[in-house]
C-alpha cells in the first residue's frame, strides 16, 4: 500500500547517460573515482556502505502500520510506503544474505568464469598463473 500526491507525480525523463533503471533499482556506470581522489572515494565508500533503512523515516501510523516516508517521491506521486509489521519484518528478512555466500555477486565481464576476466581484471593474470 502507498501514500501518493499526485501533485509530486512526474512525466518520464530522459534517462542520464550510462544510467540503467528497472525494478526500482538504478544503476550509473559513470561514476569514476581516480585512486588520489580520496575524499570521492570515502564518500563513495559511505553510500556503498549505509544503512537499507533509514530509521528517521520509519513510523508507525494510527491503524498500527508501519509506514516508511521515502527521501525523493516516486513518478507517481508516492511519498511513503504502508505495510503491516509481518509484511514489513519479510522485507526485512529478504535483505539478511543466506549464511556462507558472497555478499557480491558478480555477472558478465566481472564474472569469475568469464574468459577474458584476466584482461579486465587489474592482477588477476599474474594470480592465474601461479
Amino acid at each position: 500500500m502507498t501514500l501518493r500526491n499526485p501533485a509530486l507525480a512526474r512525466t518520464a525523463s530522459p534517462s542520464k547517460p550510462f544510467t540503467s533503471s528497472r525494478d526500482g533499482f538504478s544503476l550509473n556506470a559513470a561514476v569514476v573515482c581516480l585512486p588520489q581522489q580520496r575524499q570521492r572515494l570515502e564518500r563513495l565508500c559511505r553510500y556503498v556502505t549505509r544503512d537499507a533503512v533509514c530509521l528517521d523515516r520509519l513510523s508507525i501510523n494510527g491503524n498500527h502500520q508501519i509506514q516508511y516516508e521515502l527521501k525523493h517521491p516516486f513518478a507517481d506521486g508516492t511519498t511513503a510506503v504502508l505495510f503491516s509489521p509481518l509484511d514489513f519484518l519479510a522485507k526485512l528478512a529478504a535483505l539478511v544474505p543466506p549464511p556462507r555466500h558472497h555478499l557480491v555477486r558478480y555477472h558478465g565481464v566481472l564474472a569469475p568464469n568469464y574468459k577474458y576476466r584476466a584482461a579486465i581484471v587489474p592482477g588477476t593474470a599474474g594470480a592465474r598463473k601461479q
